[in-house]
């Protein structure tokens, strides 16, 4: 199994930033196989729509929310093995040409290790700061993938679509990742899962420990993924899946690596995203937690 680890970026650590690039360090020399960031461009304070979509209220672990970009160029300056992923980027809340930038950027200081995870998100106020209709955000999602392969793999480049455009423009700065970074793609619902069956070169699930682990439901929306991937005329086995492991407060990590060890024997999922902010509220506990969760699974 692959075992990564949440960067410090959102709750109390958020206030310990400063410690990212020996946070990274740190967990590569453990043996964390990958590192990853989230994106919470606001948090509202009267939300329309609650977090993930359900409810009206947003967790207060989302209020303070350091910027991804950053927190993954300080830790692909740092290491040297680990990928380093997003769990996942508001792709549509970005002008395609500036997302590009900072992430072929990201993936060129990295040697390749960039994995850039998108989602639609579900928060209209988020999309209101950014002057974009929320109810377009499939669609705008659906352009700015297609802009984001244009941009990596021509020059000149140049994009048009109904939401997104990009005039005609030198390109000849590309990814280490040849052709193009691979797309991770998050997805729940049926409609989310085509896509990713369509296009993403990986799906980002996500489970909740202990409160929302539901492997049955996993299980599920994969077969429904590979069917759908079949449908199209495409080998499901291409498709990657990393399970993002969010914790909730008090679990103990014998709990979280007992979860792990549970899912991959049940699902097969072999590479797993740990993000303990609701749990543990320093850096340095942050790195501690993942040791013991890394010793743990690896005990078997």
């Amino acid at each position: 199994m692959r075992i990564g680890f949440a960067l410090p970026q959102f709750h109390r650590q958020a206030y310990g930033i400063a410690q990212t690039a020996r946070f990274a360090s740190a967990i590569e020399e453990a043996g964390g196989a990958s590192l990853w960031v989230g994106d919470r461009n606001l948090a509202a304070v009267r939300p329309v729509v609650g977090y993930g979509g359900r409810g009206s209220t947003i967790p207060e672990e989302l209020n303070p929310a350091a910027d991804p970009f950053v927190l993954l160029g300080v830790a692909a300056a740092a290491t040297s093995r680990v990928l380093l992923g997003s769990h996942v980027l508001v792709a549509p809340l970005y002008p395609p040409v500036q997302l590009a930038r900072s992430l072929t950027t990201i993936d060129l200081i990295s040697g390749g290790r960039l994995l850039p995870g998108f989602g639609v998100g579900w928060s209209p106020e988020e999309y209101q700061a950014a002057g974009l209709d929320f109810t377009r955000r499939g669609a705008r999602m659906e352009e700015v993938l297609d802009a984001l392969d244009t941009i990596w793999t021509t020059d000149p480049a140049r994009y048009e679509g109904d939401h997104v455009s990009v005039p005609e423009h030198h390109a000849p700065l590309k990814p280490a990742r040849q052709p193009r970074p691979p797309f991770y793609l998050g997805a729940l619902s049926e409609r989310a899962l085509r896509r990713v069956a369509r296009r993403g070169d990986g799906w980002l699930p996500v489970i909740v420990v202990p409160s929302h682990v539901h492997v049955d439901r996993l299980v599920a929306q994969r077969s429904l993924l590979d069917e759908l991937a079949r449908q199209g005329g495409r080998d499901p086995q291409a498709i990657d899946t990393v399970l993002r492991v969010n914790i909730d407060a008090g679990t103990s990590t014998e709990k979280v690596a007992d979860t792990v060890k549970e899912v991959h024997e049940r699902t097969g999922i072999d590479h797993f995203m740990i993000d303990s902010m609701y749990d543990v509220d320093t850096v340095e506990g942050s790195l501690e937690h993942a040791r013991q969760v890394l010793e743990l699974v690896e005990k078997g």
